[in-house]
This record gives C-alpha cells, structure tokens and sequence, in this order.
C-alpha cells in the first residue's frame, strides 16, 4: 500500500483536547478508510504533527484527511510519498 505523510496543525479546541483516546481514534478512523497506522510524531516548527500512514490510494487518503480533520479538529495537508529505495528504482531511466 502507498505510504501517506499526514502533516497537522492543532487548533485551539484541539489543543485541549489532547489525549491517548483521541489518538486511538484518529487510528481507528484511518483503519475505517482501509488503511494502517505506521507512527505519529509531535513536531516543533511550522507543523505541529505528523502521521504516516499506509493507505489503498489517494481517494481514501483524501477521506481520511477530512475524516481526521471532522473528528479530531486538526487540519491537515497531506502527501503521498515514496521510499528512497523506491525513488532510485524510479529514477534510473529519466
């Protein structure tokens, strides 16, 4: 499945609140759209989170963005990604 890299700005509802069933929700939420909770990180700088998920295409990563955003009051911009790996096997003939 394609790797999505989910980059989320906190508002100040969501701020408070914060917790550990919040966060089995938005895991839920992405398992609802077919896809799989890989890790989530809490950043410093411009973005205030990020989630990697693995899901079936950019149709359902679309759903579960705003299906996030609705539940969990976080906006978020995402983006589909690939591994260096994969990225080097692409670029051999261009």
């Amino acid at each position: 499945m394609p790797t999505y890299f989910l980059f989320g700005n906190y508002s100040e509802d969501s701020i408070r609140l914060i917790s550990t069933d919040r966060t089995e929700n938005a895991k839920a939420v992405i398992e609802n759209y077919g896809g799989k909770f890989i890790a989530g990180y809490a950043l410093l700088g411009e973005k205030d989170l990020v989630l990697i998920v693995e899901l079936p295409n950019n149709e359902q990563a679309m759903k579960t963005s705003v299906a996030l955003s609705k539940v969990l009051g976080i906006g978020f911009n995402s983006s589909p990604a690939v591994s260096f790996e994969t990225f080097d096997k692409l670029m051999e003939d261009v």
